[in-house]
């Protein structure tokens, strides 16, 4: 392609076209490899922009970082959305194996996540604050429209604690589980991770 015809097609894309085009490029790089691997470089090349343009989105390679995590975290609550009128327990099997196969296809990202938030990194706390609230929200909602919990539950401080424990409980199980390199099986991790929600529900 001649030069003033690329020039032309980057120009044709928006400011959100642009950032969605870096953010998935950034998705994939960091789901390939470990976080310090991941060169800023690396996805202005593959991108076709200049360093300064993706600067000039993400100042730093941390905001970089932390925007993909935000972006994909709410890819993963729409592909785990909850569907009207179906039961909370024949959806959660389904829920976390999503889940789980996205933990396992972006190892690096996700554990490179984890590790930014115990370090006190700003930036991805304030992602992984959104991040817990949503997929808290999302729960609660998805038990109050089942009749076996009701409405009540999305009121109930006991309820909303256990809530953001497992999720927290699910987290360390991930980050266990991606160490242990196949110890258990998905199947596995699925399981475990069904049977403590609904233990803290019941």
């Amino acid at each position: 392609m001649p030069a003033n015809q690329g020039e032309r097609a980057r120009r044709r894309l928006s400011t959100g076209e642009r950032r969605e085009q870096l953010l998935s490029v950034g998705a994939r790089l960091f789901s390939e490899s470990p976080y310090d691997e991941v060169r800023i470089e690396q996805v202005a090349e593959i991108a076709g922009v200049s360093r300064g343009l993706l600067y000039h989105y993400f100042p730093t390679k941390r905001d970089f970082f932390a925007a993909v995590v935000e972006r994909e975290s709410a890819r993963m609550l729409r592909m785990t959305a909850a569907v009207p009128g179906v039961p909370v327990r024949e959806q959660l099997t389904a829920g976390l194996d999503t889940y789980l196969g996205y933990v396992q296809e972006h190892a690096h990202g996700f554990r490179a996540f984890h590790r930014a938030d115990a370090a006190g990194d700003q930036a991805v706390r304030r992602v992984y604050q959104r991040a817990l609230a949503a997929q808290e929200k999302q729960i609660l909602a998805a038990l109050a429209a089942d009749p076996e919990f009701g409405p009540a539950v999305e009121t109930a401080p006991q309820v909303r604690l256990a809530v953001r424990g497992w999720l927290a409980f699910t987290t360390a199980v991930c980050l266990e589980w991606l160490r242990g390199e196949g110890a258990s099986s998905r199947e596995q991790v699925r399981d475990l991770c069904a049977r403590a929600l609904l233990g803290v529900l019941s």
